[in-house]
């Protein structure tokens, strides 16, 4: 773990704090998401790396812990000397190394229980070209852990059939003292009795028999914001997992895909189409429908508009995201030749080309001077 640099991982200086090292990780765990990454191990594998990164730093105490020793679990001694787990003092993941050497203090103290927050629920969502461009309403059904009303999630029967811990005296650690051949090791730990609630239950809960939550199925009401695009990630706060002891509960993120349009193409909030017209409509101009988002749009052509002009229809794009203005239409004009002539059109086509003045083909006059 010494080798791995978590904070590299997720993008993060060492100072980030709580809030921009969660942010990281969500950013991360969207661009490594097997949904956006099929079939591809090494997304996989990145993801992996994560999480574990994530793991470690949203908690202080192993935060603590990587920052000062290089690991999570405070300073480690396994190896080719022979210390690995030496006397009993280290109890892996879950405890910290407060001290060691001749002497400690404050062994008396309380800690605070150990509240542990609730994990975020991911979601995808399928939108419209149209509901993503101007907003919609979706209900999302899912089930997910939440605390026990009968008993305000203490586990007890009405919330108050309990007693403080006596392993813990309501801490929710317990500490163990180990004599090592460098003195004396005080390893720290979640309460084996209480399970770092603090609390010992005398009669449980009968809804939720003991475990202070319950799986519940919910329809939950999503105000989907007009201007949101494929890939991004809808939160919504606090409707996740529930916490435990205490903790809060965890966010749901909601990934959005949108289906593409049968002709439109969208970039940011910006809408482009191509619109293809006959050559004759070129020449002498024309009235042409063209969708828009959720319209029927009319496109004036001017007379002997070119193939590739690009017309702007200001406003037609879509919404932008949280703000009261919209992106543009571009429709670029592809100008069609007939497949085929018949001799009379032939003999029409080239009266009007003798008719024309060469000088007003500019391009073809100015490749032929330089040729």
């Amino acid at each position: 773990m010494a080798d791995k640099n978590y904070y590299e991982t997720l993008g993060v200086n060492k100072n980030a704090s709580d809030e921009e090292i969660k942010k990281a990780y969500r950013q991360m765990a969207k661009k490594y998401h097997p949904d956006l990454n099929p079939g591809d191990a090494s997304a996989a594998e990145k993801l992996k790396e994560v999480n574990e990164a994530y793991e470690v730093l949203s908690d202080k105490t192993k935060r603590s812990n990587y920052d000062t020793y290089g690991s999570a679990t405070g300073p480690q001694f396994g190896g080719a000397d022979g210390f690995s787990n030496f006397g009993g003092g280290f109890g892996g993941f879950e405890d910290i190394f407060n001290m060691f050497g001749g002497a400690f203090s404050g062994f008396g103290g309380k800690t605070k229980s150990s509240a542990v927050n609730g994990q975020d629920i991911e979601v995808k969502m399928n939108l419209t070209f149209v509901e993503a461009a101007f907003g919609c309403k979706k209900t999302i059904s899912l089930t997910r852990t939440e605390s026990c009303d009968d008993c305000n999630g203490t586990g007890a029967k009405g919330g108050t059939e309990y007693k403080t811990c006596s392993k813990c005296s309501g801490s929710g650690r317990v500490r163990q003292v180990s004599n090592t051949m460098f003195g004396q090791m005080v390893s720290e730990g979640v309460c084996p009795v209480c399970h770092g609630t603090g609390k010992e239950i005398k009669v449980k809960c009968q809804t939720c028999q003991g475990a202070g939550v319950v799986r519940r199925s919910r329809q939950i009401e999503i105000n989907v914001p007009a201007g949101i695009n494929d890939n991004q990630v809808l939160t919504l706060h606090n409707q996740g997992e529930a916490g435990r002891n205490g903790g809060g509960a965890g966010d749901l993120l909601i990934m959005i895909k949108v289906s593409p349009h049968k002709v439109l193409k969208r970039e940011g909030f910006d809408v482009f189409v191509d619109v293809p017209i006959s050559f004759t409509e070129s020449l002498l101009g024309t009235k042409v429908n063209i969708p828009g988002i959720n319209e029927t749009l009319t496109l004036t052509v001017p007379e002997l508009t070119q193939t590739g002009t690009v017309i702007m229809l200001k406003g037609k794009g879509t919404k932008v995201l949280n703000k009261n203005a919209y992106g543009d239409l571009y429709a670029k004009i592809i100008v069609e030749m007939p497949k085929t002539l018949d001799k009379n059109q032939k003999e029409l086509v080239s009266a009007l080309d003798k008719s024309i003045n060469k000088n007003n083909y500019t391009k073809r006059k100015q490749f032929q001077d330089k040729i």
